[in-house]
């Protein structure tokens, strides 16, 4: 029975995902306005995120009515099914209204709390990764059809390439740019893409060897950090503790113990 749920859970995620991101690429008007804003002027939210998210929310309400939601744009309801999903309908916000196509739909469910079924859609990129609890992360794009992910052996810490992001509060991101710079001199390279959930699966698939970021939300990594564990990489938060808003973290096995503990020793959780 579980098994048949979950398969019934991530084709409803899929679809969901699917359906948002070509609403997304498809819908982006050339005069794109901004509806509201976020935590500051910089992070912007769009009409089009909104008809994303009532788009997925919709679709969920009506095939699986019972079921929580969770998603970035407000929706919040509790269900009774034992089953949540959490949705972030535009991640990489800003990189959509500037039109680089760094960003993505993000769809994950959750039962009884704990991730089971995740999908991710990068529409600019042609990508779609998925991943069910115990059945591996796979990926469908045109760079190489469908394909089960795996990420990167682990190199030295030096050799690492690492991601990360950065706050849309000036505060905030003032401290996480002195962490990056700390960092720097003690890895290969630091890359910021600008959409949490595509580091994570560009970790899953081996692009990355390590993402960090500080300030997510649940519906930032739910879908990527299932994805990421299920291609072999190993997630958290600060040590012992799964990811938050302290700190997210996926890395290869090898790269995620002293990548934590730097970014421990760094003060990366805090002002």
């Amino acid at each position: 029975m579980t098994d048949a749920l979950h398969t019934e859970l991530l084709q409803l995620a899929l679809q969901a995902a699917g359906r948002a991101g070509e609403l997304l690429r498809d819908g982006r008007p050339a005069d794109l306005t901004v509806a509201a804003t976020k935590s500051s002027p910089i992070d912007v939210v769009t009409e089009m995120d909104l008809a994303a998210e009532k788009l997925i929310t919709g679709l969920i309400a009506d095939r699986r009515p019972d079921d929580g939601i969770l998603g970035e744009e407000g929706s919040a309801t509790e269900g009774t099914s034992g089953i949540r999903w959490v949705i972030d309908p535009l991640d990489g916000t800003v990189n959509y209204l500037y039109g680089l196509p760094t960003w993505a739909v993000s769809v994950a469910a959750e039962q009884d709390g704990e991730p089971v079924v995740a999908a991710v859609t990068a529409p600019m990129r042609d990508e779609t990764f998925h991943a069910v609890r115990g059945r591996g992360a796979w990926a469908t794009g045109a760079w190489a059809g469908e394909r089960k992910l795996a990420c990167r052996p682990a190199p030295p810490l030096d050799q690492a390439l690492v991601s990360t992001g950065f706050n849309y509060v000036a505060e905030v991101r003032a401290h996480q740019a002195a962490v990056a710079q700390r960092l720097i001199p003690l890895v290969r390279d630091i890359r910021r893409g600008g959409s949490a959930a595509i580091d994570l699966c560009d970790v899953a698939v081996g692009r990355l060897d390590a993402f960090y970021e500080r300030g997510l939300h649940a519906w930032d990594y739910a879908a990527g950090d299932l994805i990421a564990r299920e291609a072999g990489a190993v997630t958290g938060g600060r040590p012992g503790e799964r990811p938050s808003g302290e700190l997210t973290l996926a890395a290869s096995p090898g790269v995620f113990e002293p990548l934590q503990e730097l970014l421990e020793d760094f003060g990366a959780w805090h002002d």
